[in-house]
């Protein structure tokens, strides 16, 4: 088991900020060799083959939500996934990504 801070070196905030609810997805093709990246990259990777919140790859994998967010940060200023930020109509979240995370948590 390798230590959280050690996964990120030893940063604690992302590079970049979005929501715990934003939504990612994989960047790369199914045929790209996957081998070169960490393996917290890779699996990473492979759960966004389909669109799934911040929240979820951080279920999903066990991992804090603050070391998700330090990769997938990492991930995307490096084109490896792309983040899909909610749109805030007048401060207010959309209700349609909102019934979708529930429903992704839901399966969790």
């Amino acid at each position: 088991m390798v230590r959280p801070y050690a996964v990120t070196g030893g940063r604690t905030a992302p590079r970049v900020k979005f929501a715990m609810e934003a939504l990612v997805s994989s960047a790369t093709s199914e045929h790209r060799d996957l081998s070169l990246l960490s393996p917290e990259f890779q699996a990473i990777i492979q759960l966004c083959r389909q669109v799934r919140s911040v929240a979820e790859v951080s279920a999903l994998l066990r991992v804090p939500l603050g070391v998700v967010r330090v990769l997938i940060a990492d991930m995307a200023s490096e084109g490896l996934i792309r983040v899909h930020q909610p749109q805030l109509d007048a401060g207010k979240p959309d209700l349609n990504l909102l019934e979708r995370v529930l429903s992704g948590l839901r399966r969790l």
